[in-house]
This record gives C-alpha cells, sequence and structure tokens, in this order.
C-alpha cells in the first residue's frame, strides 16, 4: 500500500501521511470536510434560526440588514488544493517551511481520496498552473508533491492581487478551496469574489522566528526573493521591529479573512500537521 519510488526525497512523507490519514478519522464525512461543500442557490435576508456561519457580510453591510446565502448540498465535494508557491517558504529554524507546506498537501489530498471525493491541485505564484488534474487516486498525490518540489522557490513571489481572477476563470464549480502558503507581504490579497462564488478555507505555514525573532549579531543573509546579500545586525530593538511589523500586517490580514467569513488555520513549523488539521476541521 505504500510503494513509491525508491530513493526519492518525497518517500517517507508520503508514507508518514498516507499512513496517519487512512490510520485516523481523519477523511470522515462527518468530521473532516464537515459542513463544506454544498451549492449557491441564492441570496436572501436572514430570518430566525438561519445559520450565521452563511451571512454574507459583505452584501449584509451594503444592504444595511443581514443576508444569508442559501445552499444545497452536494453528495460530492469538488476539492481544488492551491499551493501558494514563493521564495520566503525556504526558511524555518525548526523544519523548512516548505517541507511542513508539503507535509500538509499530502494530508488534504489523502484525505480527499479517504473521503472519497476528487481533486484537484494548482500551483500559484505570478500565475496559475495545474499542478494535477482531478483524482481520486493515490499516486496522484506523489505526482502533486513531484511537481511542487520540482519548482523553483528562488526570486519567487506571490501575486496576490489578482488571485481571485485567475482561479474564477479556471474553477468554473463550486468548490472547497484550500489555499497554502506562508501569507507574508499580502497587502494586495483580495479573496471578496473568490469568497462569493467558492469555500475558501486558508492553511498558514509560519516559523515561529518569523512572529517572535530573536537577537542576532552579524549574520550574513540572502533575500530570497530579490536575491540580494547583506550583513546585519538583529539587536533587540531591530528584532522587536520586525515582530511589531508582522503583527500589524497579521491583524489586517485576519481581519479581511474575518470580513469575508473565510476559515483558516496556522501550522508552525514544529508542530504536526495532522493534529492541527484534525482539531481545526472538525470544530468547522
Amino acid at each position: 500500500m505504500y510503494q513509491y519510488l525508491k530513493g526519492s526525497s518525497l518517500a517517507p512523507l508520503l508514507i508518514k501521511a498516507q499512513k496517519s490519514v487512512f490510520s485516523s478519522s481523519i477523511g470522515e464525512n462527518s468530521t473532516f470536510f464537515k459542513g463544506l461543500g454544498s451549492d449557491f442557490v441564492e441570496l436572501r435576508e436572514y430570518t430566525t434560526g438561519d445559520d450565521i456561519k452563511h451571512i454574507d457580510w459583505i452584501i449584509s453591510a451594503k444592504m444595511n440588514r443581514p443576508h444569508v446565502k442559501v445552499f444545497t448540498e452536494q453528495k460530492e465535494l469538488n476539492i481544488v488544493i492551491v499551493s501558494l508557491l514563493n521564495a520566503s517558504l525556504n526558511f524555518g529554524t525548526h523544519r523548512l517551511k516548505i517541507d511542513s507546506f508539503k507535509e500538509t498537501l499530502a494530508l488534504l489530498a489523502f484525505a480527499s481520496i479517504k473521503q472519497g471525493d476528487a481533486y484537484e491541485s494548482y500551483i500559484y505564484n505570478d500565475d496559475i498552473q495545474l499542478c494535477t488534474k482531478k483524482s481520486k487516486h493515490i499516486f496522484s498525490v506523489r505526482e502533486m508533491l513531484e511537481n511542487v518540489d520540482a519548482k523553483p522557490l528562488f526570486k519567487k513571489g506571490i501575486d496576490y492581487k489578482n488571485i481571485s481572477n485567475s482561479f474564477n476563470q479556471r474553477v468554473k464549480k463550486r468548490s472547497l478551496i484550500f489555499l497554502i502558503g506562508d501569507f507574508l507581504n499580502t497587502q494586495d490579497l483580495d479573496i471578496s469574489s473568490l469568497v462569493y462564488k467558492h469555500e475558501i478555507v486558508i492553511i498558514i505555514i509560519r516559523d515561529r522566528f518569523e512572529e517572535n525573532p530573536l537577537e542576532l549579531e552579524n549574520i550574513n543573509i540572502t533575500d530570497p526573493l530579490s536575491g540580494l546579500n547583506a550583513s546585519v545586525n538583529i539587536n533587540k530593538s531591530a528584532a522587536l521591529k520586525i515582530k511589531l511589523q508582522l503583527l500589524e500586517h497579521d491583524e489586517l490580514l485576519f481581519s479581511k479573512f474575518h470580513k469575508s467569513g473565510v476559515r483558516y488555520l496556522k501550522i508552525y513549523t514544529d508542530e504536526e500537521p495532522l493534529k492541527k488539521l484534525l482539531s481545526f476541521m472538525s470544530s468547522l
């Protein structure tokens, strides 16, 4: 069951993820993808007893009255897994963010397969690229990770501004879309139109050092996005400034998510993605 290419650096990760999913409760309809994957029917004014999760906050604000989205249930989910690949994923103190990233991808794909739902995957940075076609086959997970692994990250950034337009043009059927990345420098992020058509779940991969940097003296660093090299001294004041800047950035980011009704989860490189995913998805 766990046969993958010999000598592949991805084999241990794939075996671990597949074993974790198929030997646990992850992927059951009643627990993992609970409450997601319905077809949008109409938008109407809120009435007593309606599920507040279905309130469209953007339309409600415009109409000055709460409105809810009405759905019909689907027997099978249409799942889309999107890898937001950029240069800053090649960083980590416990493990590289890209490694936690790939394990999370594998867990989501195996969970979809176990649940009996087809999934397709995309890679997105400066444009959108199909990673794997829609599939329910286990070996499509290996193909997805191999394609992600083969993409160069150095000097790659994310075009957050056009992400909604890119996927609304490509993904026509209402889907449960997982957007996975480290979500840094998201000032131009706009997913409002994407949220209107699809169910969106954001998974943020971070290293704790990014949010709580330590004092470091005279270190030589290379900016993975620009490629520029410099010698820097991160003293107490500089570390605090970095921390506060990211805190302010995240407050704005999470505010966008809350306004759009987007669910999100943060996974750190020193955490087990499976445990975080099980807890998060079962609470939806």
